[in-house]
């Protein structure tokens, strides 16, 4: 909200400059934005009279004025501005006077005449960007009167940045409360004058739906003169409050807007037809909206409709058949309270917003409405003329929102703010921001006003006390306590030692969204019923993601378009997933996971080593180094996101974990990765399993190693053949690995051949040779018997 500080001193004057204020309201909880002067700094400028203005003798474009600036004789100022005419009220740079920037005003001669002074634009005096000609000031501005007093530029605007709950600050009263409240200034706050009935004019209302409007106030103003000037005095406050005036009439409802927190509405009474209904809509009904927006409201948008069609979006915006314009003659004025739960999210669901919206769904004071429309009513009478009809009011009295008392324990507010206040002086507190206190035991039993919705449980009361005795004055104490060393087990890891194992390897963590595309779900997890978020942040992140994979691709994607090609991401997050029993939402599961990709070079292009981007295996070593020592095991896998003949399941101590491969062509071009990515994703409760550390002797005795080629089926596995291997393997038998695999010539294209280097080792002797032979064979028959295997060049 923005508002003048002059306008607020009006209501409260605090013995404080601007900058005292600002910060003041800041540590209440009102947070100062911006708090700029209204026009810069200058000098020696005052209100002149044009007394002549005739064409300069030697330049078609300017023109030599006698002005009358409250120096007692006439001063001669050649001016070029177009519209500068004889009977001009404008402000006038006398000599000696230093305008914005600093320049200085000095008698000159412009083409051979002399000029003492200069004449202004708004844009020369900072004031606006308008810089078409000079500045008219109204007729009746006093000859001499220093420009700054006149106008009241020595003015700040201020810009709070209010908390939802506070919507009583929501005007400049509701504002002055709080100034009032914390430094104790006297609260002038001029009693609303009920305008007596001059016209017997009044048109019934019906409220149809009381409990989303309990109270509606409405009269008839007849014979008003709608092409009326307003006031320059309002129109100041209305700019410096960041609205601009349209016509008196209607700023008339937005000064007591801004003032009193009520919104107001007023329509031409000669286009409404019989009683004012407050009602829903009725199946099929549209309404064409001020902003010339026409609308099919929602069964559950209040109306404000006439005997024959409806008027307006109930405290939203008016109709564009039902405004006034400046040939109106009588006014139907409105002032209502609607309920906070009635307009939240009305305006929005139309793609807009508007003042009135923005305050009724926070909350208006539902006492407010009758004294609004007579304020409202006696600047309309001042400014427009004409008669004011009896003010008709229907009321649900039982419908409007109660203020029950609340409990205040004082015990409990001394210990939850850490100071020492007395009874007295939370009464003294609690009083200056207009609560009753009425006494009940120990404890306060506390009745907000009217205009506070924030109110409702004890908290909120402490947090009164804390900003009204100021939170600069309550002393910061270091907390103190005592802790314990909790006990660490070896069979796990922190998550923070992933974390680093990750960037050890190359990866940078990023943080997705929780909520993707429902594209991502469908393309990536081949997930056809995502769980969709019933409000989503935005139209593109509908739903809940299942896998981490669809989120690094996105970051792949924006990489690529930043022209880098090489990219190492990982993310440590949640996945959800629908299950019955699910934790901690039933029906819900969420799993943490670990999830990374890899694309583009193996390296930095370097002269060292030959370029090469990334493959399958590298990431399945970064996923083995990821584990060690566990052992992982990967088996052939069919996956929606993943290459079909390049993915595997990742298997530990014969469970799945996860998953790794090569993204799928058709979403490495769908999604313009570049050169296909490389993922894995593995469920992080595997990933921060631990294996204790076993003591084993290290063997001093030479080892022996010996390679079996064998050849078997192509479609037999290599993890296959060394499960098989080490079910036959004695105990001198170390480690059996694959080293090489071959097709070709040689051998049948209905097989391959699998080499094996076979590691054996005693700790205690050295092995002999027929002993080592004995091991081998025994591998070989087991293959054969179990495989179908044989040696290679056996046979052959």
């Amino acid at each position: 909200m923005q508002f003048s500080e002059q306008w607020l001193r009006t209501f409260v004057d605090p013995q404080l400059d601007s900058a005292e204020l600002g910060h003041l309201l800041t540590m209440a909880g009102l947070e100062v934005e911006e708090a700029v002067p209204v026009a810069p700094a200058f000098s020696g400028v005052v209100v002149a009279h044009i007394v002549e203005a005739e064409k300069h003798p030697n330049a078609d474009k300017l023109k030599l004025c006698k002005v009358d600036a409250g120096t007692g004789e006439l001063l001669q100022i050649v001016c070029g501005a177009p519209n500068a005419a004889a009977g001009m009220k404008v402000p006038c740079a006398r000599v000696g006077a230093v305008l914005p920037g600093g320049f200085a005003i000095k008698a000159a001669k412009l083409r051979g005449v002399e000029s003492f002074g200069m004449l202004c634009s708004a844009r020369e005096l900072g004031l606006s960007e308008d810089h078409a000609g000079l500045h008219v000031l109204p007729e009746d501005a006093a000859v001499g009167t220093d420009i700054r007093d006149y106008l009241g530029l020595d003015d700040t605007l201020f810009t709070i940045k209010l908390t939802p709950n506070r919507a009583d600050c929501l005007s400049l009263v509701g504002v002055a409360r709080e100034v009032a409240a914390i430094t104790g200034a006297p609260l002038n706050l001029a009693a609303t004058d009920a305008v007596a009935p001059t016209v017997d004019d009044r048109r019934a209302i019906v409220l149809d739906a009381p409990a989303a409007c309990p109270r509606y106030c409405g009269r008839i103003l007849k014979g008003v003169d709608a092409r009326a000037q307003t006031p320059e005095w309002m129109v100041r406050r209305l700019a410096r409050s960041g609205i601009r005036a349209i016509s008196a009439l209607v700023d008339v409802t937005n000064y007591v807007m801004l003032e009193l927190g009520q919104p107001l509405h007023a329509f031409d009474n000669a286009k409404l037809h019989g009683a004012i209904h407050v009602r829903l809509p009725q199946a099929g009904e549209q309404v064409l909206l001020l902003n010339e927006q026409s609308v099919t409201p929602a069964p559950d948008t209040l109306l404000i409709a006439d005997e024959t069609r409806p008027l307006a979006l109930a405290g939203i915006m008016g109709g564009e058949h039902s405004g006034i314009t400046l040939e109106t003659q009588d006014v139907f004025l409105e002032s209502a309270f609607f309920a906070p739960d009635a307009i939240a999210g009305r305006a929005r669901s139309h793609g807009f917003s508007s003042d009135a919206s923005h305050r009724y769904e926070r909350g208006v004071d539902f006492e407010l409405a009758r004294s609004a429309i007579e304020r409202a009513t006696g600047l309309i009478l001042d400014i427009c003329g004409g008669a004011a009809g009896p003010v008709e009011e229907a009321l649900v009295r039982t419908a409007l929102p109660v203020r029950a008392p609340v409990r205040l324990r004082p015990a409990r507010a001394r210990r939850v703010l850490g100071i020492t206040l007395s009874d007295e002086a939370v009464c003294r507190l609690l009083e200056r921001v207009h609560l009753q206190l009425a006494r009940e035991g120990e404890d306060f039993m506390v009745t907000p006003p009217s205009w506070r919705f924030d109110i409702g449980i004890e908290e909120d009361l402490i947090e009164e006390l804390a900003r009204l005795h100021g939170y600069d004055n309550i002393p910061a104490v270091a907390p103190q306590g005592s802790l314990m060393m909790l006990p660490s087990s070896e069979r796990s890891r922190p998550v923070w030692a992933l974390r680093h194992l990750m960037a050890a390897r190359g990866y940078q963590e990023v943080v997705n969204f929780a909520f993707v595309e429902e594209a991502w779900e469908r393309d990536f997890c081949a997930n056809e019923d995502p769980i969709r978020l019933a409000n989503p942040i935005a139209s593109q992140l509908s739903v809940m993601r299942s896998s981490l994979i669809p989120g690094l691709a996105g970051n792949l994607a924006t990489n690529r378009k930043r022209q880098s090609d090489r990219v190492r991401v990982f993310e440590v997050a949640r996945v959800f997933e629908r299950k019955a029993d699910g934790e901690p939402v039933r029906g819900f599961h969420q799993v943490m996971n670990l999830a990374a990709l890899a694309a583009g070079p193996v390296v930095p292009e370097q002269w060292g080593e030959r370029a090469r981007n990334v493959d399958f295996y590298d990431v399945k070593g970064d996923l083995e180094a990821l584990f060690a020592p566990h052992r992982l095991e990967f088996e052939r896998l069919s996956h929606p996101a993943l290459h079909p003949g390049r993915a595997a399941t990742v298997r530990m101590d014969g469970h799945s974990i996860g998953i790794v491969g090569e993204l799928h062509p058709v979403w490495v071009q769908r999604y313009d990765l570049g050169s296909a990515p490389v993922v894995f994703e593995v469920a992080l409760d595997a990933a921060l399993a631990a294996r204790v550390p076993a003591y084993a002797e290290v063997s001093r005795m030479p080892a022996v190693t010996r390679d079996l080629a064998l050849v078997v089926g192509v479609e037999v596995t290599a993890a296959r053949v060394v499960e098989v291997l080490k079910s036959a393997a004695p105990a001198i038998v170390d480690e059996i690995a694959l080293f090489d695999v071959y097709h070709g010539k040689g051998i049948d294209p209905d097989k391959k051949s699998l080499a094996f280097r076979v590691l054996m080792q005693d700790t205690r002797r050295t092995l002999e040779e027929a002993e080592v032979e004995a091991a081998v064979s025994a591998l070989v028959r087991q293959a054969e018997s179990q495989l179908g295997a044989r040696l290679r060049g056996a046979g052959d």
